[in-house]
C-alpha cells in the first residue's frame, strides 16, 4: 500500500505548525542532545542553560523547569544578525564548546527551529490507559509461574489455598516464605552471574588469589598428601576431588556475598559498600586466615560454607608490606574490591581501567556508556587536531569526563601481571593525561586515596541510579530481558509509541526503586513488587489484532522466554521428580541449548536454533521414556502423572481418558482446560490414534521398549493394550509444547 507524502509528513510531524514540548522538544532533542552536558555536573553546568535530569531521584517539576529554561533560551538572539542563538549553537555556527550536535535540515534541528519560531502546542494529549485491552494472568497461574521460576518447584497445596482465598494479596506472604528457600538463592545467583559473569575468569580459579600477595598460601591444596589412602588410584582421585572443591569454592565466593546480603535482609547497597568478604574453609586457607577463623565454621570440611571475614592490609610473599592503610586492614568495599571482579575485568597500560569504569557504570548504575558515547567519524583527524583528544575534543570529552575519573579510582589495582593478582599501583603514579580520579563533580581527596574504592562505593550507594539499576537487574532475572532503552530513531513513524513504552516501563522501574529505597534496599522488595506488577502479569490481549503503534507499545509486556538449561532442568525435576542433566551436566550440550560459559559465550540465546530443537526432541523422548512406565509401576496413590487411570483403560473409556489428559495438561503445561476444550480433543485424538494404529498391526508386543522399562515392577505389569506406550507418546507431545519449553 502506498503512503502519500502528506501522510508520511504527518506521521513524522514535519507539517505540524507547533510542537509538543515533552514528546518533541524534550524527548527528541533536549534529552538526547543537550542534557548530557547542560546539567549539574556536566560540561555546561556553568552556563545560563542548565536542565534538570529526570533520572535523578527527588527531581520534581523537571518538565516545567526545563520548558521554562528552553523557552527563555529560545528568545536569545545573536547581536547583529538577530538569528536565534540556540540554533547557531547547536550547529556550531557560533562558539559552542560541545561542537555541532544537530545538523541543519535534520529532523531534530527542524523540531528545535519550530519551537524557537512558533512555540509549543497547548492542546492536551489524549492517550488511552496503557494497559487497556491487556489481560492479566490468573492468580493461580501466576503462582505456578513464580514458584517454578524462583524456587524450581510447583506450588504447595497451602500456597494454592492462600491464592484461592486472598488472590493477588497472598503473593507477598507466599514470596516471603519462598525467598527463604535454598532454591531461590540458586536462581538468584544464576541470574546475577548472567549479569556479572564472574565465573568467566581466565586461567585456573586459584590465580584470582594473586601470586604477588598469596603465592605462599593459595596452592595449599597441592600440599595435602592423603597418606591415609593406600590405593594410588584412589589417592589421585581424592586429590582431583579436593582441587575441584577448592576451585568451586573460589568461584562462588563473590556470589556468596550476594546470597549473604539477600538471605539476611541486609541493605543491598552492601554490594558496593560491604567492609568484609565471604570466605569458606577452603578459600580461608588460600588467603592464609583459616587458623583464626576455623572455630567459626560449622563444618571446616564444607567447601561451600561461607562466613564474613576481613583481610589485613596486603603483604608481599616475603612478608614485606605491599599496601599501607591507616587501619591496617584491606579496604573492602563489596564487589568493587573483590579480587574476582578485578580479575574478571582486568586492565592494561593502554586501557587504563576504562573497561572497569564501563562495567562499573553498567553493573551498578545501569548505564551503558557505549550507548551514550557519540561516534567519532574521523578519529585520525581528531587525533591530529588535539594533543589529548580525550580531554579536549568535545566528542571524546562527553564520555571520558565521566569514565576517566572512575577509572582513576581503580588505579591501585593495575594487574602488573595477571598471575600476580589485581593489586599493584603504577610505579610512575597515575596518568596525567586523564581527568583526575573522582565522581563528577567531586574529586577524590588525597586523604582518601588509600580507600578510593570504598569512597566510590559509598557514593554509588547514595546515587539514585543505583536503586534503579538493581531494580532493572531483578527485571532481567525475572523476564530474561533488559529494561527498555529510549528509542533512537526520531524519524521512525512509531517513535512516539516506542517512547511511550519506554516511558511507562521507566515509570514502573522508578516506582519500584522508590519502594526498594524505602525498604532500606532490601532486594526482596523489588522481587515482590515486580511479580505484582502488570508488566510481569500481562498475559495476552483482549483484541488480537492491533494497530502498529499499539503493537509497538505493548511489545515488551509479559513473559515469554525460552527456559535456560538450568531452568529446564529444574522444571523437569519439579514436575517429574527426575534429574535430566543433559543440558546442565555437559558443557557442549549446555552451550548448544543457549547456556553461557561466562567467558566466550556471555549472552543466552533467546530464540531456538536447529540444534536446540534436536535437544528438545531428545529431552521429550527420554523424559517420557523414563517416567511414564515408572509412574504406572507405582501404587495409584503415589503416582504423579497417572493417579486416576490404569493401563487397561482404553479410548472407549473416553471420560476417564479425558480426565487423565486434563490432569496432564495441568501438571505439565499449567493449563486449566475443560474436558471438551480443543486442546484436550487434540491430545485425546493422539492417544486414541496410537492405540488404534497398534491394533491395526494385528499383533502387539506386550512389552514396553527395553530402555523405557521400569525395572522388575514393569516386567510384572506388561503393556498388552499398548496404552502405556500411547501415554508415553502423549507426554512426549506435551513436553514439546511452548507452554513447557518457555516461561
Amino acid at each position: 500500500m502506498r503512503i502519500s507524502m502528506v501522510c508520511l509528513l504527518l506521521l513524522t510531524g514535519a507539517l505540524a505548525s507547533a510542537v509538543d514540548f515533552e514528546l518533541d522538544v524534550w524527548t527528541k532533542v533536549a534529552a538526547r542532545s543537550c542534557l548530557k552536558c547542560h546539567k549539574t555536573g556536566g560540561d555546561g553546568e556553568d552556563t545560563r542553560f542548565v536542565l534538570l535530569d529526570p533520572a535523578v531521584a527527588g527531581t520534581t517539576n523537571w518538565l516545567a523547569h526545563n520548558q521554562a529554561v528552553l523557552s527563555r533560551i529560545a528568545k536569545l538572539r545573536k547581536a547583529g544578525s538577530g538569528e536565534p542563538l540556540v540554533l547557531l549553537k547547536v550547529t556550531d555556527e557560533t562558539d559552542h564548546d560541545g561542537g555541532e550536535v544537530l545538523a541543519r535540515g535534520s529532523s531534530g534541528f527542524q523540531i528545535l527551529e519550530r519551537f524557537v519560531r512558533e512555540g509549543v502546542t497547548t492542546a492536551a494529549r489524549k492517550e488511552k490507559p496503557f494497559f487497556a485491552g491487556v489481560r492479566m494472568i490468573a492468580d493461580d497461574r501466576l503462582l505456578r509461574r513464580v514458584t517454578l521460576s524462583l524456587a524450581g518447584r510447583l506450588p504447595t497445596d497451602s500456597e494454592r489455598q492462600q491464592i484461592e482465598s486472598a488472590g493477588l494479596d497472598a503473593m507477598n506472604p507466599i514470596m516471603d516464605s519462598l525467598m527463604k528457600e535454598d532454591a531461590f538463592y540458586e536462581r538468584l545467583l544464576e541470574g546475577f552471574n548472567d549479569i556479572l559473569l564472574m565465573h568467566g575468569v581466565d586461567g585456573v580459579p586459584e590465580r584470582i588469589l594473586g601470586y604477588r600477595n598469596f603465592g605462599h598460601t593459595r596452592n595449599w591444596y597441592q600440599k595435602v598428601k592423603f597418606e591415609e589412602i593406600a590405593d594410588k588410584k584412589e589417592r589421585t582421585q581424592a586429590k582431583y576431588a579436593l582441587t575441584r572443591r577448592y576451585r568451586e569454592s573460589i568461584l562462588h565466593e563473590p556470589y556468596a556475598l550476594i546470597e549473604h546480603i539477600v538471605r539476611h535482609d541486609r541493605p543491598f547497597t552492601e554490594l558496593v559498600t560491604a567492609d568484609y568478604l565471604m570466605v569458606s574453609p577452603y578459600t580461608a586457607k588460600g588467603y592464609g586466615i583459616f587458623e583464626e577463623l576455623k572455630d567459626r565454621f560449622a563444618d571446616p570440611e564444607n567447601h561451600m560454607e561461607f562466613i564474613p571475614a576481613r583481610l589485613k592490609q596486603l603483604n608481599l610473599r616475603n612478608g614485606k608490606t605491599d599496601q599501607v592503610t591507616p587501619t591496617g586492614n584491606y579496604p573492602h568495599s563489596g564487589l568493587l574490591t573483590t579480587f574476582h571482579y578485578l580479575q574478571r575485568y582486568p586492565t592494561t597500560d593502554t586501557n587504563r581501567n576504562r573497561q572497569r569504569a564501563r562495567k562499573y557504570f553498567e553493573h551498578f548504575l545501569g548505564i551503558d556508556v557505549m550507548e551514550l558515547a557519540p561516534r567519532v567519524t574521523d578519529a585520525a583527524a581528531v587525533g591530529a587536531k588535539y594533543e589529548v583528544p580525550t580531554m579536549e575534543a568535545a566528542d571524546c570529552v562527553v564520555c571520558h569526563k565521566s569514565v576517566d575519573p572512575i577509572a582513576g579510582l581503580f588505579q591501585d589495582y593495575q594487574n602488573p601481571n595477571n598471575d600476580f593478582g589485581p593489586y599493584g599501583p603504577r610505579k610512575d603514579g597515575w596518568f596525567t593525561d586523564m581527568f583526575g580520579p573522582g565522581t563528577r563533580p567531586d574529586e577524590l581527596p588525597e586523604s582518601e586515596h588509600w580507600r578510593a574504592l570504598q569512597w566510590l562505593g559509598q557514593r554509588t550507594a547514595a546515587d539514585p541510579r543505583f536503586a534503579v539499576a538493581m531494580v532493572g537487574h531483578v527485571h532481567y532475572l525475572l523476564t530474561g530481558r533488559k529494561p527498555l532503552l529510549p528509542p533512537k530513531d526520531i524519524d521512525d513513524p512509531l517513535f512516539v509509541h516506542r517512547q511511550r513504552a519506554y516511558r511507562e516501563q521507566r515509570s514502573e522501574i522508578e516506582s519500584i526503586a522508590g519502594r526498594f529505597r524505602a525498604a532500606d534496599f532490601n532486594l526482596k522488595t523489588a522481587f515482590k513488587a515486580w511479580v505484582r506488577s502488570r508488566f510481569y502479569r500481562a498475559d495476552g490481549l483482549a483484541t488480537p489484532k492491533l494497530r502498529p503503534g499499539r503493537a509497538a507499545e505493548l511489545d515488551d509486556l509479559g513473559l515469554v522466554r525460552l527456559l535456560s538449561p538450568g531452568q529446564l532442568h529444574r522444571k523437569i525435576r519439579a514436575i517429574f521428580g527426575l534429574d535430566w542433566t543433559l543440558v546442565t551436566g555437559q558443557d557442549y550440550y549446555r552451550i548448544l541449548y543457549g547456556g553461557i560459559d561466562s567467558k566466550a559465550v556471555t549472552e543466552r540465546i533467546l530464540a531456538p536454533s536447529g540444534a536446540m530443537g534436536a535437544i528438545q526432541r531428545i529431552m521429550a523422548n527420554e523424559v517420557a521414556c523414563r517416567t511414564v512406565p515408572a509412574d504406572f509401576a507405582l501404587e495409584p496413590a503415589r503416582r504423579r502423572l497417572f493417579p486416576g487411570i490404569e493401563p487397561d483403560i482404553l479410548p472407549t473409556h473416553e471420560t476417564k481418558v479425558r480426565d487423565a489428559i486434563v490432569h496432564l495438561h495441568s501438571l505439565i503445561l499449567g493449563r486449566d482446560d475443560k474436558t471438551d476444550a480443543p486442546e484436550i480433543d487434540r491430545t485425546f485424538d493422539l492417544f486414541a490414534g496410537i492405540v488404534a494404529d497398534a491394533r491395526e498391526q494385528g499383533r502387539i508386543d506386550p512389552r514396553e521398549n527395553y530402555f523405557c522399562r521400569a525395572g522388575k515392577a514393569e516386567i510384572r505389569s506388561p503393556d498388552p493394550q499398548y496404552t502405556i506406550r500411547a501415554w508415553r507418546a502423549v507426554v512426549t507431545y506435551l513436553l514439546r509444547q511452548p507452554e513447557f519449553l518457555y516461561e
